[in-house]
């Protein structure tokens, strides 16, 4: 495996969510080449990144001057002008990008770009709008982080209905579907990765687990 330093992003598209994400692929120790139109962007992070390019990211002889190939990933992030966005797409497929991360405008937007071999769609409004809502409507769940579209990882206080509980006896994963991952002692600093079945479950306990969204939701709803 790579080591961070050595792993190589394209953002084209410098806006917002753009201009984010590759000033944290930066801080991570990442080279990042941004660009975008705008030089107002591109100024705001030129000493943050490790290129920026002024340029319309569609254009086909600007995106072949660029380490596509050589890059971990692409990510397109071009507004809301739908067209742009699939262009874009084509041609980073066509030069030989081996992973597109594309921020999707609509769900119809997204399934033409999985067709055009988007290799994930993103939608950044709707995860933060959702995480929000889930940690207002359960504040027992602590951390949220969708792994992939089925699939989220969650940190959760024991519920007081499996409190005095062995694992083994709340078996949660006949009862609501979820698969413990860990297990943190808030009060004794401890965390156990895989805890065995006869870990009894106290309160200032948090558990890690992995599930489904319907699957997580019934353990949100025990108390």
């Amino acid at each position: 495996m790579p080591s961070t330093s050595s792993k190589r992003f394209i953002m084209l598209g410098m806006g917002s969510f753009g201009s984010a994400l590759a000033s944290q692929l930066a801080a991570n120790g990442c080279r990042v080449t941004g660009v975008d139109q705008r030089r107002d962007r591109l100024d705001a992070v030129k000493n943050v990144i490790h290129e920026a390019i002024i340029g319309d990211a569609t254009d086909r002889e600007l995106l072949e001057n660029l380490p596509i190939k050589d890059s971990t990933s692409v990510f397109i992030s071009l507004g809301e002008t739908i067209s742009r966005s699939l262009l874009a797409t084509l041609h980073v497929k066509e030069l030989g990008a081996r992973d597109v991360v594309v921020k999707g405008v609509t769900k119809e937007h997204g399934k033409i770009l999985s067709h055009l071999g988007a290799n994930r769609v993103v939608f950044p409004e709707e995860m933060v709008a959702k995480e929000l809502a889930d940690k207002s409507s359960w504040p027992n769940v602590l951390d949220f982080l969708p792994i992939d579209p089925e699939y989220s990882v969650v940190e959760i206080t024991v519920p007081e209905s499996l409190e005095g509980k062995t694992l083994a006896e709340a078996d949660l994963r006949s009862t609501v579907g979820v698969f413990v991952l860990g297990l943190r002692d808030v009060m004794q600093g401890r965390f156990q990765m895989f805890p065995e079945g006869r870990t009894k479950l106290i309160q200032d306990q948090i558990l890690l687990v992995i599930g489904r969204e319907e699957e997580l939701a019934r353990l949100r709803e025990m108390n």
